[in-house]
């Protein structure tokens, strides 16, 4: 961390004790050369940490992370194999959409994805255009296509409380509610080459723009109700490609600013006000490709800390 970005950083994490945010863990997954899964404490301190495959053809990047109840991570760091990692750094389960369950010789990246509660992993096969579950042996369980006009090519994904899927869409641009047939039950172009969204607790819809240098909250009607653009309000901040959002119990939003350069943070958060109230800025460990992490919440930190401990780290 850049020594003098440490002092702001320690102000406003323990100036807002409130917010829950200094005892969290980050669990982080970039690439564009850093090429690392890692997880830190609030105050960016890395207490594990992964080295994946290097940048070179068909291993381009970290699009998506999860943690798993059982303390496994699921990642990515190729454009079609997924694989799930303990902490003691071994691979223990692997899916790759290049080969498997009809895709071979096609054109497939995969850039979202998601373990359930069933073991079932969910899985956005873009470009081949559809959304996948697959069981433990990596037998197809499902399949939803995804729609057309440029609604193939995806970024991320989130499985909503009503089983629906939240997908973006680089090209046209738009965010898009398919229900389990693929049928479109809701959609709100925002015409940038979108990367990131959620459905927050109040029924509205975070959407991170990717290339549009902001974060918009949209309601079902399809109106801004909340925005921010090019830069922080009330801080020195300037957004790049937005990507991952999630939204924290106390109603604080935390905000992915990959791309940004190294004067920037790569993760901010906003409280209930969207007041800047923390950022995560750790330029030498993941640089200026960190497009994917989650803010682990209190009970998924503890199991963490205490793994981690046992295992001496």
């Amino acid at each position: 961390m850049r020594p003098f970005l440490f002092p702001l950083l320690l102000s406003l994490i323990f100036a807002t004790p409130s917010q829950g945010l200094e005892d969290r863990l980050v669990l982080v997954g970039a690439s564009y050369g850093k090429n690392v899964l890692a997880i830190c404490d609030a105050d960016g301190k890395v207490l594990w940490q992964f080295r994946t495959e290097g940048p070179k053809k068909g291993h381009a990047g970290h699009h998506d992370v999860q943690l798993l109840p059982n303390g496994n991570i699921l990642f990515h760091d190729s454009w079609t194999k997924i694989k799930e990692i303990n902490l003691e750094k071994e691979i223990v389960w692997e899916y790759d959409s290049a080969t498997q369950n009809g895709n071979e010789g096609k054109k497939v990246d995969v850039h979202a994805f998601a373990r359930l509660p069933n073991g079932e992993t969910v899985i956005v096969e873009s470009t081949v255009g559809r959304i996948i579950h697959v069981d433990e042996e990596g037998k197809l369980v499902k399949s939803v296509p995804l729609g057309e006009g440029g609604r193939k090519k995806t970024r991320l994904m989130r499985i909503l409380e009503n089983g629906n899927y939240l997908a973006c869409a680089e090209q046209p641009g738009v965010v898009t509610e398919y229900d389990g047939e693929g049928n479109i039950v809701w959609e709100y172009e925002i015409g940038t080459r979108v990367y990131g969204a959620i459905r927050l607790k109040n029924g509205n819809t975070l959407i991170a723009s990717g290339g549009g240098n902001s974060v918009v909250e949209v309601s079902p009607e399809k109106k801004v109700v909340w925005e921010i653009s090019k830069k922080v309000p009330s801080s020195d901040i300037e957004l790049g490609w937005m990507t991952t959002v999630q939204e924290l119990d106390n109603g604080s939003l935390v905000i992915g600013n990959c791309h940004a350069g190294d004067d920037d943070p790569q993760i901010f958060a906003l409280d209930s006000e969207r007041n800047l109230i923390w950022q995560f800025d750790e330029w030498d460990l993941v640089g200026n490709g960190l497009a994917c992490w989650q803010i682990l919440d209190p009970d998924q930190s503890a199991m963490m800390k205490k793994k981690l401990g046992e295992l001496g780290q």
